[in-house]
């Protein structure tokens, strides 16, 4: 008859262990146990350092557990796709979390050294982690590739320096392991491996905007590090200190940081922009006289190119910084009409061209304004006149189409033009 997992009489160790230490847990959990606070001073910094051991020795065990189901299926009766989403299920942790549990109990399989020095508690699981990472980004094909011997010399090291330095100075350490297994070519190799990061990281650059229904814009980004890092002295650069008032309360970092990133956008001036569309990249605020001279705290709404809508009082400020071209309706303006004067539409005009126009005016089309041309509705060479009442915005596409003789086009009452095939 085979003994319960709760009969530690004649069970596994570890089993024996796991109903021990739980029972002591629970006697220490009950409120007939002396409280933490009847601890002297000397014994809780002995406690803090001697759990944090234990904690490290306990991630060993359960990680070498969790390896050994996967492997032999105990986790199989419900169908999982591995023993991570098992335990994710029965423990309600995070999938990804328990599937990287998984990732570093199987790494440890490959790197006694550091197995040995996590069952020890000589190391931490976080340690574990970066140790883990760097000897992963060490080549294993090619002319650069790294021979046996040198992983384990550099494994060897990593661990000795756990014992002096946390998870992420270990990640540091682990980008100059060249210099420790191979220092005669640190450099060259080093040189080459970054350029080959580089080109990755530029192919995996991304950046995602969008806007919800409370006025809010979310992103996500990607872009090399050295540009994380130059993003990260100007935030730091821009974030405005905690509030200093006795009564307030300072605000978070992370929304510190991100008034920074506004106050960085504001900062930028769009003379230093390429042009899109015949423009700079400038914001430009339509309201009237009446808004622009009222006191600062008057409502009312006024409208960026955009598309977006922002109250009267943003748009004065916004109006005085740079990069922002407050068009005021019903005050003094550029003159926006030039005849046979110019050829080309001037910055003005495009500007104006935008603030009608919105989009691409081909029928259906709705591409921004930076990704249209100005186009004469009568050619300049027919006599046709650089004005606003002769011109309209047409993307690349429908610019081409509007002068590819396989075409014809026609006004819409609403303004927009309609294509049509020949025959």
């Amino acid at each position: 008859m085979s003994s319960s997992p709760h009969d530690t009489s004649a069970a596994h160790p570890v089993v024996d262990l796991v109903v021990r230490l739980r029972a002591r847990l629970d006697d220490l959990a009950s409120p007939a146990s002396r409280p933490v606070w009847a601890l002297d001073t000397s014994e809780q910094r002995h406690v803090l350092t001697e759990l944090a051991t234990a904690q490290a020795q306990l991630e060993a065990l359960r990680l070498r557990v969790l390896a050994e189901a996967d492997r032999s299926g105990a986790t199989t009766a419900h169908a999982d796709r591995s023993a991570a989403d098992w335990v994710a299920v029965e423990t309600r942790q995070r999938r990804a979390a328990a599937r990287s549990d998984l990732r570093l109990a199987s790494a440890l399989e490959r790197h006694h050294v550091l197995a040995t020095a996590l069952a020890r508690g000589d190391a931490n699981a976080d340690q574990a982690r970066a140790v883990v990472a760097a000897l992963d980004h060490l080549p294993a094909g090619g002319d650069l590739a790294v021979s046996p011997e040198q992983r384990c010399r550099a494994e060897r090291w990593l661990v000795e320096q756990a014992a002096h330095h946390d998870a992420q100075a270990l990640r540091m350490l682990g980008r100059r392991l060249f210099e420790v297994i191979c220092p005669e070519r640190a450099d060259e190799i080093e040189g080459r491996l970054l350029e080959a990061e580089e080109q990755e990281a530029a192919r995996r650059t991304s950046l995602t905007m969008r806007e919800d229904d409370l006025g809010v814009c979310h992103g996500r980004f990607r872009i090399p590090a050295r540009h994380g890092q130059m993003l990260t002295k100007m935030i730091l650069a821009l974030t405005p200190p905690p509030s200093s008032a006795p009564d307030a309360e300072a605000q978070p970092l992370p929304v510190r940081h991100g008034v920074a990133l506004t106050e960085l956008i504001e900062r930028i001036p769009a003379e230093s922009l390429p042009t899109a569309g015949g423009c700079g990249a400038t914001v430009v605020v339509t309201m009237t006289m009446e808004q622009l001279l009222a006191d600062l705290d008057a409502a009312g709404v006024a409208t960026l190119d955009t598309g977006g809508r922002v109250s009267a009082a943003e748009a004065r400020r916004l109006a005085s910084r740079a990069g922002i071209v407050p068009v005021v309706l019903g005050g003094a303006s550029v003159p926006l009409d030039a005849g046979r004067q110019r050829r080309f539409f001037s910055a003005q005009q495009r500007i104006a061209l935008q603030l009608r126009d919105r989009h691409c005016t081909a029928h259906g089309c709705d591409a921004p304004p930076a990704l249209c041309h100005a186009h004469h509705d009568r050619p300049w060479s027919q006599v046709g006149t650089t004005d606003l009442a002769h011109g309209r915005l047409l993307c690349g596409h429908h610019h081409r189409r509007v002068h590819d003789p396989s075409y014809r086009h026609e006004r819409l009452p609403d303004g927009s033009l309609r294509f049509h095939r020949r025959e």
